[in-house]
């Protein structure tokens, strides 16, 4: 079981996030704001944090920069409804570790989880 923060812009996609890693046996965190879901990390273990690149203050990438600056172990995921090359090679070299394309497949978000947080093919290829 895993500590997972998810945050997105829209309410809808946190919920279903949480639905799916919940039934999954994760503790899933859900925020729609960027400074509530850093000040939460910070306060708190965090395993995972996935999060969308297209946010209301912040880029998801501005945000998974903050979040790996003080703790750089956590894994993250991003999210994206719209998935550019560059948007995709920026995220992976902040450390994200993979990159899901919305509207959120339950399949794909279950088996990115799982490797993920199971460490395997850390920095593995991105299919844009």
């Amino acid at each position: 079981m895993a500590e997972i923060l998810a945050l997105d812009d829209v309410q809808d996609a946190t919920v279903l996030i949480g639905k799916i890693l919940t039934k999954k046996g994760h503790n899933v965190h859900t925020f729609t704001e960027e400074d509530e879901a850093i000040a939460y990390a910070k306060a708190n273990k965090v395993d995972l944090a996935i999060l969308d690149i297209k946010l209301k203050k912040m880029s998801g990438i501005e945000v998974l920069e903050l979040l790996k600056a003080s703790t750089p172990e956590m894994r993250a995921i991003m999210l994206t409804g719209y998935p550019t090359v560059e948007t995709a090679r920026e995220a992976i070299s902040l450390g994200a570790d993979e990159y899901c394309v919305k509207p959120i497949d339950r399949d794909e978000l279950e088996e990115k989880v799982e490797k993920v947080l199971k460490g395997k093919d850390k920095k593995s290829s991105i299919n844009v």
